[in-house]
C-alpha cells in the first residue's frame, strides 16, 4: 500500500514539474516565470521526494529526502523572493498585462 502511495506522490511531482516547465516557456515576463519555477520546485520535488520517502522507509535514503525536502521548503521561496526583488530593482519591467506592482508602492528599498 505505501508503494501505492509513494508512486502516486510521485507522479503528482511529475506532473507539477511537467506544468512548472510549461510556465518557463509560456509565461511572458521574468515574475511569472519565477514563480512557475519557484511552484515546480517547491511542490514537484517536494512530492516526488515526499513519494521516495514513502516508498524507502526511515533508512538512510529516506532520512536524506526528508532533509532535501526541509531545505527546498526553507529555501525555494526566499530565493525566489530575492531573484525577484533584484530584478524590480535592476529595473526590469513587468508585462503589460500585469496588473499589480507591490514592489514600487515599497519605497523604503530605493533610499
Amino acid at each position: 500500500m505505501s508503494d501505492i502511495i509513494g508512486l502516486i506522490l510521485i507522479s503528482v511531482g511529475l506532473l507539477f514539474d511537467v506544468f512548472g516547465c510549461l510556465g518557463l516557456v509560456r509565461l511572458p515576463d521574468v515574475y511569472n516565470r519565477l514563480q512557475a519555477a519557484t511552484k515546480c520546485v517547491t511542490l514537484g520535488t517536494c512530492s516526488i521526494l515526499m513519494g521516495t520517502f514513502i516508498i524507502v522507509g526511515f533508512c538512510a535514503a529516506g532520512i536524506k529526502a526528508l532533509l532535501c525536502i526541509l531545505f527546498i521548503l526553507l529555501t525555494s521561496p526566499v530565493a525566489a523572493h530575492a531573484i525577484a526583488r533584484g530584478a524590480h530593482r535592476s529595473g526590469v519591467k513587468l508585462c503589460k498585462e500585469s496588473v499589480v506592482d507591490r514592489y514600487t508602492e515599497d519605497k523604503e528599498g530605493e533610499l
